[in-house]
């Protein structure tokens, strides 16, 4: 099912028949070295589990040009992981979604479909689900992305230190978020 279209990209729901994109990305060590990490690749079982699951995670392909090239999720923060965040009192009272996307094919990097990308999402989330603040927890190492996302309206708030497992050892996030501004 459409989620929406922006242009060339196109961010649809995740179907069965995209297991094998998936699996195919997420065992490519380029894709890995940023997203779960090298020594974590997938196949088809482990997609399965772990992106063929009923929670309230909305998972979905990125189309370029009609082209499957990538992933991306966005979801609800619930209490607990807004508290893992460090947010408490009134910041838990705003509408916070969080995303985590990938591009899964090296031929689309470093050619704008990111910031295309996160752009378009941003603007969905705010306009269609009325997001109050939209948040990532990119690894701090990860500049590049940082970089992409902070083009996007995003800003660093907190470092989480020793946050997400990656490549056989902790490594800090930065916590950014995207505030709506609604005239």
């Amino acid at each position: 099912m459409l989620v929406y279209g922006a242009g060339p990209i196109t961010v649809r729901e995740l179907e069965e028949k995209d297991e094998l994109s998936v699996v195919s990305w997420l065992s490519n060590p380029d894709v890995l070295q940023y997203y779960e990490g090298r020594d974590n690749p997938h196949d088809v079982e482990r997609v399965r589990e772990h992106f063929y699951v009923d929670d309230d995670e909305t998972r979905c392909i990125i189309e370029y040009e009609g082209k499957p090239i990538g992933y991306i999720q966005f979801y609800l923060l619930d209490e607990e992981t807004l508290g893992e965040y460090g947010y408490n009192g009134s910041d838990a009272d705003c509408r916070t979604f969080a995303t985590d996307q990938f591009i899964g094919e090296p031929d689309y990097w470093n050619r704008g479909i990111g910031t295309r990308l996160v752009t378009s999402m941003v603007e969905y989330l705010v306009f269609q689900r009325k997001a109050d603040r939209i948040v990532m927890d990119p690894q701090a190492w990860n500049e590049r992305a940082i970089a992409c996302y902070e083009k996007c309206g995003f800003r660093k708030i907190r470092l989480l230190e020793k946050h997400e497992q990656h490549e056989g050892e902790l490594r800090d996030c930065w916590i950014i978020e995207y505030r709506a501004e609604r005239n």
